[in-house]
């Protein structure tokens, strides 16, 4: 198979299941985002302290590490489907816990906490449940263009979920959770009805032992490419991340509020989807591996670029190039992850995959929190663009299988 494979830039829409997922995983995704800009106008509100904005990464990031040898081992022994419903039921309850803190007028930030918590839980369990359910939904000549469209999927509600969020908080933040907790509903119906696929799930299921618990990360470190690609994109956006402190930016350094705060959190989604529907229909098809990596390093300009701002609309552009950027990493590793790896196992590389991504995402937002507390804001984000800088030259020489791939193809792995 390769990267090009469907004639059709829209070849994955032909099969109801991945319609169906799709469809699911994109209104999580919305309401999840609308949450994040209500939960961070929130917290800044209540603290004005830069590190609270990174406790809010670090709490959704810690269950997805203490439970991921359990999250992978569930998606490889369970109904995959049924896991993405069980845990868009739970983001349905934080999201309601959330409406009732915000109805009862609370004040504090730890049972804000908490509720992130309870949603960094079901994140832990439905992201490798959803990557490893994916190959089941479309044959494998169709496969590549599910990736681009489950990304651009991912893309849109992070343009659209910020946005809306911002918007309507003008309306209280009770409303902001109170939409999240409806689209989120639709979320599970539809995952419901999403039928079976033939290949859903793992055909036996050996006994529960170390090995297997550990067979995950004893797959990726003998892949070197795969290796190489999940932890460049770990250490890239975890020194390169400067998301967690938007609310400061737009509140204290660009002087935009809660609207503004939600446009510049679309900004990265904005870049993110429009490259995502370019390779829909014009995917990576040689070069993949330099390509790659010219990409982390216009990330980390990009992330530069936007740290020195004091305009919104060079902010907001240096964000769109960033997630521009950031979409051509998320496609190669996602697309060389899942091709490279057998599906009984796929739940297993999934979760330690998905543990790479949230310590990227949670524990850079954390990272530039406590940044910002030592050095200030503009100086902690500058600094993260460097250190990305520095990441991309040192994968660039220690993984040279990485840097050489020219086609994401299965044989060439």
């Amino acid at each position: 198979m390769t990267a090009a494979g469907p004639a059709s830039g829209r070849a994955a829409f032909r099969h109801p299941a991945f319609t169906r997922y799709w469809a699911a995983r994109f209104l999580a995704f919305v309401a999840i985002m609308m949450q994040s800009v209500a939960i961070g106008w929130q917290i800044y509100d209540i603290t004005r302290d830069p590190l609270s904005l990174g406790l809010v990464g670090l709490a959704a990031f810690t269950p997805a590490i203490g439970l991921a040898l359990v999250t992978g081992h569930v998606a490889d022994r369970v109904d995959r489907r049924r896991i993405l419903v069980v845990t868009y039921a739970t983001e349905l309850a934080a999201a309601l816990l959330l409406l009732a803190l915000a109805e009862a007028g609370n004040v504090r930030a730890w049972p804000i906490y908490g509720a992130i918590v309870l949603y960094g839980t079901a994140r832990a369990f439905a992201m490798p449940a959803g990557q490893a359910l994916l190959p089941n939904l479309v044959p494998p000549e169709h496969f590549a263009n599910a990736v681009a469209w489950n990304s651009s999927a991912m893309q849109v509600a992070t343009i659209g979920g910020p946005a809306i969020g911002g918007l309507i908080y003008a309306l209280g933040a009770h409303v902001v959770y109170l939409v999240s907790a409806c689209l989120l509903l639709a979320a599970v119906l539809l995952m419901l009805s999403v039928p079976r696929p033939a290949r859903a799930g793992p055909s036996r299921r050996p006994p529960v032992t170390w090995s297997t618990l550990l067979a995950g990360i004893a797959f990726i470190r003998a892949k070197p490419a795969i290796l190489g690609a999940i932890s460049l994109d770990l250490f890239a956006v975890l020194f390169g991340g400067a998301t967690a402190l938007l609310p400061i930016y737009a509140r204290d350094i660009l002087h935009v509020g809660p609207l503004g705060l939600g446009i510049l959190r679309s900004g990265p989604a904005v870049g993110a989807m429009l490259t995502a529907l370019v390779l829909t229909h014009r995917p990576l098809t040689r070069h993949v591996g330099r390509t790659m990596f010219l990409c982390v390093a216009g990330f980390a300009l990009s992330t530069i670029v936007f740290g020195l701002s004091t305009f919104f609309g060079l902010s907001l552009a240096a964000l769109v190039v960033l997630g521009a950027c950031d979409m051509v990493s998320v496609f190669v590793r996602q697309t060389l992850v899942q091709i490279a790896t057998p599906d009984e196992m796929r739940g297993r590389v999934s979760a330690v995959n998905s543990v790479f991504i949230g310590a990227s995402n949670e524990l850079g937002e954390f990272e530039s929190g406590v940044t910002a507390a030592w050095f200030g804001t503009v100086p902690a984000v500058v600094i993260g663009g460097l250190g990305t800088l520095l990441v991309c030259a040192v994968w660039a020489w220690r993984f040279p299988a990485l840097r050489r791939i020219d086609r994401l193809e299965r044989d060439r792995l």
